[in-house]
């Protein structure tokens, strides 16, 4: 009995170790960037030793994975599926917009860092493609509803793009736009691809 209890307990506390590591990424990643991350901070925001950092994630793909799949639990995207409900294109878009939106504004900092290092830095875009997928299909469903002209379905996937990308959004936010204007902005730009 006492073994099966020291085995459950050093399980318990690898487990530990291994949240505070990973907490302890993503919080550098948020404040100076996965690209200026490196492994002595790391240790040193997550209370451990250099080693310890390797024993769990013996390679940086396998931190980034980790920091990555931590991120998108603790702090998900909106959902596009719930915005095929509503019909009208104009509605649909505002409303997946106003989602979006709020959630830029609530992980900006993190976001940008992130983000940043992801367009600067070629090797970190694998761990980039579930949100690059999840942004595509954002504009997926946002464009759906609107009618179809052939001739016009490229710019509108484009205008619809646009809208929905980050770096636009806080393009639109350091030019002193709420996010409500840049809702209205996006909405007249998806209108005349229409």
């Amino acid at each position: 009995m006492g073994r099966k209890y020291q085995q459950k307990k050093r399980a318990e506390l690898r487990e530990e170790i291994r949240r505070r590591i990973v907490e302890a990424a993503v919080d550098l990643h948020g404040t100076i960037g996965p690209a200026h991350t490196t492994v002595r901070a790391l240790a040193e925001r997550a209370g451990v030793e250099r080693p310890t950092v390797y024993r769990h994630f013996p390679t940086p793909e396998s931190l980034l994975t980790a920091c990555s799949s931590h991120l998108w639990a603790e702090s998900p995207p909106p959902d596009p599926e719930r915005w095929l409900e509503i019909d009208d294109p104009e509605a649909r878009l505002r409303r997946g917009l106003s989602e979006l939106f709020a959630y830029y504004t609530r992980q900006e900092t993190l976001l940008w860092n992130i983000m940043r290092d992801v367009e600067d830095t070629p090797a970190l875009r694998p761990f980039a493609a579930h949100r690059i997928a999840h942004r595509q299909r954002m504009r997926d469903v946002l464009a759906s509803p609107w009618p179809d002209r052939a001739e016009r379905q490229k710019f509108l996937a484009a205008a619809v793009g646009h809208a929905v990308d980050f770096f636009a959004w806080r393009s639109l936010r350091r030019q002193g736009l709420t996010n409500e204007e840049a809702i209205e902005l996006m909405l007249g730009l998806v209108r005349s691809e229409r």
